[in-house]
């Protein structure tokens, strides 16, 4: 029982990280244009080789 205590700071700190790099995330602007990216698929830019 006494070997599973090492896991909850290791759960902690991978809890930490990830809640980390979503704020990091939000900081640096990721979900500003959710919907740009799925409308711009469905567009194309490149011009007709003819």
């Amino acid at each position: 029982m006494i070997d599973f205590f090492f896991l909850i700071p290791i759960a902690l700190a991978l809890g930490a990280a990830g809640l980390g790099a979503f704020l990091w995330s939000i900081r640096s602007g990721q979900y500003e244009d959710l919907d740009g990216a799925s409308e711009r698929i469905l567009f194309d830019e490149d011009k007709p080789k003819s």
